[in-house]
């Protein structure tokens, strides 16, 4: 017998024995007096507990309602399913927001349209992408929020297999775009945009360095070839023999100059890691960098070397001789026979290392400066040729300085001179014992 069963039967059995004392003690009025009484009590106060349970119904919150008897354990029970339920929506909203945060934590745009290709949700990247604003633009079709005639011709031909690119997004018309849509549920469909502008800025970039060093090795090797056709097809005297071979070897130090710098170049951005804090002592490599550039200037110019602090560079030694030699290299093919290059080290007031070259040159115009790091890029493209440089030197210099976390600075003003300055961060420097 279950416990509901067992105390109706209690019930029905202490209405009989008051309607018996009743009828013993008051005659027949007090039995049905005091048996009626038994039955209505427990049946007012099961009313008055289902009252309280249709008031409190439809609440998914509340407070533990206080009972006895069976209806104790149904407002238990009740109270038991409430905070369950109350758990799963919670639950519920955290996987919700948790969904929310990554779609919007993602760098990827993201819109959920309806079946009318109405936008129901974006993430932040989408609102960047495409100039939305989702409290405004809520239930908006996305081809009147997107009016790129591909993107319209796309959405229209609701073929979603492949995607498309979008170029000249965003508020700076800069952006460049690939998107797919991707069909689910119930007519909804879900456009995923993802931000290809740096891609195609790499691409370009590589196709730029392929062409640029196909030019650079084709045009010493046709010089190469064409003496080399001459020599085999006449006879020459000898000092035109060996005119012809100084040429040639000029070439050929040219191409290989061209293939060590690309070398060097790519060796340094397959490495992104920090360069190592071995000591570097700069005192002693300056009489090395003087000899190589006097013998580069062959007396062309005035070369002044100037020391102003002992201090040791803790850095890579063959990456900084490189990017000290390609400073000072820089400095004397530009400069006019007759000028001036100063070359100093010193250490300012902050703790900073500064290595700098100056030069008396023609100068740079200020808006060839930021693009002076830029692999192949000449201010004067056949003056820089006719010097020997390979157009790589300042970019290889950019990559030793990210390495040692130096910066390269850049100043010049037109027919007065540049100056290039390497500074280093006071932890890249080490007192020296010189």
């Amino acid at each position: 017998m279950s416990v509901a069963a067992g105390r109706f039967v209690l019930i029905v059995f202490i209405s009989i024995v008051l309607a018996l004392l009743g009828a013993y003690l008051l005659g027949e009025w007090g039995a049905y007096l005091l048996g009626g009484l038994a039955l209505a009590l427990p049946l007012g106060y099961s009313y008055y507990n289902l009252h309280r349970l249709q008031v409190t119904a439809a609440a998914t919150e509340s407070e533990p309602l206080p009972a006895f008897g069976i209806w104790g354990e149904v407002f238990t029970q009740r109270q038991r399913m409430l905070t369950e339920m109350r758990d799963r929506i919670y639950a519920i909203e955290q996987q919700h927001d948790r969904f929310i945060q990554g779609f919007q934590a993602s760098p990827n745009g993201v819109i959920m349209l309806d079946a009318l290709n109405q936008v129901e949700w974006c993430n932040s990247s989408a609102e960047r992408f495409f100039g939305l604003d989702f409290k405004k633009d809520a239930k908006q079709s996305i081809a009147h929020l997107v009016r790129h005639p591909e993107f319209v011709g796309y959405l229209n031909a609701a073929d979603f297999e492949n995607p498309i690119v979008i170029e000249r997004l965003g508020v700076a018309a800069n952006l460049s775009v690939v998107v797919q849509v991707f069909p689910f549920a119930d007519d909804q469909s879900l456009l995923l945009a993802q931000d290809i502008t740096e891609l195609q800025r790499t691409e370009a970039m590589r196709r730029d360095f392929v062409a640029n060093v196909s030019h650079e090795i084709r045009t010493p090797l046709t010089v190469l070839i064409g003496f080399l056709e001459t020599m085999q097809s006449i006879e020459l005297a000898p000092d035109q023999q060996q005119r012809y071979l100084d040429l040639m070897m000029t070439q050929s130090r040219r191409m290989k100059n061209l293939v060590e710098d690309l070398l060097t170049l790519a060796k340094l951005e397959a490495n992104s890691k920090v360069a190592a804090l071995t000591p570097f002592n700069v005192v002693a490599e300056m009489g090395a960098l003087r000899s190589d550039a006097e013998a580069l200037s062959k007396g062309k110019h005035h070369i002044e070397f100037s020391v102003d602090s002992t201090h040791l560079l803790m850095g890579e030694q063959r990456e900084l001789q490189s990017a000290f030699s390609n400073l000072i290299s820089n400095a004397i093919r530009y400069t006019p026979e007759g000028g001036a290059i100063t070359v100093k080290w010193s250490v300012d007031a902050s703790g900073h290392g500064e290595f700098a070259v100056t030069d008396t040159g023609p100068g740079i115009d200020s808006a060839h400066l930021a693009r002076l790091t830029e692999r192949f890029y000449r201010v004067d493209g056949s003056r820089s040729r006719d010097t020997g440089g390979t157009g790589l030197g300042l970019a290889i210099v950019k990559h030793i300085a990210t390495r040692h976390h130096a910066q390269l600075q850049i100043t010049s003003t037109l027919g007065k001179g540049s100056t290039f300055r390497l500074r280093f961060a006071p932890e890249r420097l080490s007192l020296s014992s010189v």
